[in-house]
Formats: C-alpha cells, sequence, structure tokens
C-alpha cells in the first residue's frame, strides 16, 4: 500500500516545511519539499493543514482489568485516536488488580489487545513488590511508577526504603521510575486540619496540597536519585520551581526527566471553583500566575515531555464532589483533547509547533526507547500521522467524547486546531469526526528509553 500526504505543512522537531509525505507498507519512505505529483494507491490533499507525527501519550489511565466501567482500551484508544495521538502508554493503576506483579502484567495484555493505537504498559512499584520487579521487567513493561503520597486506588505508596531498594533494582536492568511527587506528611496534616476545620469548597483542595508538598517530594526523589543512580521521571509537575528542581538535577548530571501535562497550562484553580469536580486532579490547578511561569519554563525549552495523565471516572464519582470537594474523584479526563488545548493556550504564547512536536512525540518515544521508530517524520519510521486543521475553531462538547464516560474538565471550551486525520502505521484509523471501520488494532511495545537521546534534543 503506498499512500502520498501532499500539499501541507510538515512539521518535525527541528524544522517546518510546505510539502508532505510518502508512505509505504505502513512506514515513512520519503519527505516531500512542495507539492510534487507522485503515483500512490491513496492521496491525501492536506492544503491548509499541518502534518505532524502521531503524538505519544506517555500517561494514560485505561483501568482495565477490573475497572472497565470508568475506561477501557477500546473506548480510551478511540479517543487516543480522535486526539490524534497514535500510541500510550498506560498506568499500572487504577487497574484491579493494578500491574505489579507478572500474574496482573498477564491480565493487561489480555485487556489491551482491544486497542487500536499502539501500547506500552507500566509497572508499578509499591509497597512491597520488589521480588516482582524483575518479572514485570522480563513481561515487558516500558517503566515503572511509584506514588510517594496516598493514592486513592488499591496501589500503596512507597517508603524511602521500598523506593530506594526499588530504584536500585529498575536502575540494574537499565530501566526508569517515575513518580507521583507530593510529600505524605504535608498533604497528610494539610487534609486532616482543612477537614477538622469543616472545609469542604473547591478551593480547600488545593490548599491541602500546596506547592511545598511537590517541592519537597521531587527534592527526595532527586536525592534518591543521585544515590543509586537510578534514571528519574517526574511525572505531572504543576509549578515552575518543580520543573527548575529538575533542571538544576540535570545540570549536575543526574538522569532526571520532567513531564508536565495539559491541564497545567490550559486551566488555573479559578477554574476549578467555576467549573467543579470535573477539574479535580493532583497536584491541583494552580493560580493564574504559577500557570504564567509554568508556560515560562514550557516555552525555555525546560519541560522535556507534556502528557494527559488521562484518568477517568463514573460520572457518579465526579458529582459526588458538588457538596463536598474532597467526596470526588481526583483526575481528569483529558487525552482526547491535549493536541487541541495545547495549540489554544500554546499560540498566544508564542509556542513553537517545533517545540510542541519535541514534547508530545519526540521525546515521550525517547522515554522509552521507542524512537526513532516512533514520535518521528522520518524515512523508516513508522507511519504514525495526524493532520491537524489550525485554524479549527470549536467549543468542546460531552457527545464528542470517546471516553466511556464521556465528561471532562474541558467540556465547554472554546479550541483551536482540530484534528481532521489519525494515521497509524499507515492505516487511517480516525477521519473527519469518526473512528475509522477497518482501524485494526494496535500493536504492544516493550522497551526501556535513554536518556542521554533526550537531552542530546533538548532546546
Amino acid at each position: 500500500m503506498q499512500l502520498y500526504i501532499r500539499n501541507g505543512r510538515v512539521v518535525t522537531e527541528t524544522h517546518e516545511f510546505e510539502g508532505g509525505l510518502l508512505v509505504e507498507s505502513g512506514r515513512v519512505a520519503g519527505l516531500v519539499e512542495g507539492n510534487p505529483d507522485h503515483a500512490a494507491d491513496e492521496v491525501i490533499d492536506a492544503q491548509g493543514l499541518l502534518i505532524l507525527p502521531g503524538l505519544v501519550d506517555a500517561h494514560v489511565h485505561f483501568s482495565e482489568p477490573g475497572r472497565g466501567h470508568w475506561e477501557g482500551f477500546r473506548t480510551g484508544s478511540m479517543a487516543a485516536a480522535a486526539g490524534g495521538v497514535t500510541t500510550i502508554a498506560e498506568m499500572p493503576l487504577n487497574a484491579s488488580p493494578p500491574t505489579i506483579d507478572e500474574d496482573a502484567l498477564a491480565l493487561k495484555r489480555i485487556a489491551a489487545r482491544q486497542s487500536i493505537v499502539d501500547y506500552a504498559l507500566w509497572g508499578g512499584l509499591v509497597a512491597d513488590n520488589r521480588a516482582h520487579l524483575d518479572g514485570l521487567q522480563a513481561g515487558g513493561v516500558a517503566g515503572f511508577k511509584a506514588f510517594m503520597c496516598a493514592s486513592s486506588t488499591d496501589f500503596p505508596r512507597v517508603n524511602d526504603s521500598v523506593m530506594r531498594g526499588g530504584m536500585e533494582q529498575i536502575a540494574a536492568f537499565g530501566s526508569f521510575l517515575a513518580v507521583h511527587a507530593e510529600d505524605e506528611d504535608i498533604t497528610g496534616r494539610l487534609t486532616a486540619d482543612l477537614r477538622n476545620a469543616g472545609r469542604t469548597d473547591r478551593l480547600a483542595w488545593g490548599e491541602t496540597r500546596p506547592v511545598d508538598a511537590e517541592l519537597t517530594a521531587i527534592e527526595a526523589a532527586i536525592s534518591m536519585a543521585r544515590l543509586t543512580g537510578a534514571r528519574l521521571h517526574i511525572v505531572h509537575i504543576s509549578s515552575a520551581e518543580g520543573v527548575d528542581l529538575v533542571t538544576a538535577a540535570k545540570r549536575s548530571g543526574l538522569a532526571v526527566t520532567a513531564e508536565t501535562c495539559p491541564h497545567y497550562l490550559f486551566f488555573c484553580e479559578d477554574d476549578l471553583v467555576r467549573i467543579g469536580p470535573e477539574a479535580k486532579c493532583a497536584p491541583p490547578l494552580r493560580s493564574s500566575a504559577r500557570v504564567e511561569a509554568l508556560w515560562d519554563r514550557v516555552l525555555q525549552g525546560e519541560i522535556d515531555v507534556i502528557a494527559s495523565d488521562h484518568s477517568p471516572c463514573l460520572m457518579a464519582e465526579k458529582t459526588a464532589g458538588d457538596g463536598d470537594i474532597f467526596r470526588a474523584w481526583g483526575g481528569i479526563s483529558g487525552l482526547q483533547s491535549t493536541l487541541p488545548a495545547m495549540l489554544t493556550a500554546g499560540r498566544p504564547r508564542g509556542l513553537k509547533l517545533t517545540d510542541l512536536v519535541r514534547m508530545t512525540t519526540g521525546n515521550p518515544s525517547r522515554l522509552f526507547g521507542f524512537h526513532p521508530r516512533k514520535g518521528a517524520l522520518a524515512i523508516g519510521a513508522d507511519a504514525d500521522i495526524v493532520i491537524v486543521d489550525p485554524d479549527a475553531v470549536f467549543v468542546l462538547q460531552a457527545k464528542d467524547l470517546y471516553y466511556r464516560n464521556q465528561h471532562s474538565a474541558y467540556v465547554g471550551s472554546a479550541m483551536r486546531g482540530k484534528v481532521k486525520k489519525t494515521i497509524r502505521r499507515g492505516i487511517t484509523i480516525f477521519n473527519d469526526g469518526a473512528i475509522s471501520k477497518n482501524a485494526g488494532v494496535g500493536e504492544f511495545l516493550a522497551g526501556a528509553g535513554s536518556y542521554q537521546s533526550i537531552r542530546a534534543h533538548a532546546v
């Protein structure tokens, strides 16, 4: 099968040009400048549209097995395709059982066969499953995830001893650890204090999880990385100060990477008050001033990865917090909105498309060792492509969502940048507002990435 995508604007990590791509047997066969004719079985005219690598979302929760009523690989991957995402890495929670041993990984791999996008699977580090880490690695997990604060699921947080031992093991077989960095002592104490004071309002949620809790945990994780020599990835950083800690660690020679999420760049804490529990997440949304400071770090090239942290639930688990914010599920369903959210919020701030591609495609691929097969428009790479109308303006509606539970903090937002087509390994899986009938299924990806590769492509 030969495919020619022509007459668009191609964007890679390094440059943009008017032209297109040649695809053969599911791989990129050539980059074409200008608009010459080429013989092909299928031709797509992308006039006025952007041609980008398919997004690689390093942080999604599809909740299967066990909690498929929250989300699932089928519905979650359909939402991914609708959002221009062609590869996802699915977290070890909130499945039941969580992916913390070999048996749970086997169940997860069976559930994942429903995905229409390519996928990797995270393994978990909890207190205490260190005896199972080697088995998870042998089973193909792409990395490991741990919580430094209490989780609301059956995924126990790690203490210092478990974290250090786990990092030593993970480093020994060449993988890396991602951590949810919020300090349990701070968040636990403040939560108890505010609950005892009768606080149930929406702003109370953020007051129990201040930036100091994030910074204390990031500092502790970096210290542990220095002791163990392990690669470390800090997920969903919500503050410029947190990014600065990672940047300083990089400059000292440590293999540490920084991830943030679109919702920390699109919303602020005022939106939690306005929207309600749909906008509750952990770490919480920050003040508008802190949002702008975080944007400064994005524009300076200090963020390695932008990922959705798609964290779905039943609508009832959100509305439970209408009168008491602490009772609501803490997570935002956002997988389908990453690209338009970043185009919408980034355009007026001067975000370069090449930098957006680096943070949403190239570096996530490098994190897991998938690059250049994934996240690149280069000869020989998988033909994972998203075609976007950058000028299309729309208001997101619940009916547009492919999630199993059609709700999101982004519903009602005016967005710019609409996905027209999503192509996975040369096959169109999303086309003009609909999932393709012949989308097929995704492939399982395993591997551990290279920090040196990520840093080589830093701004």
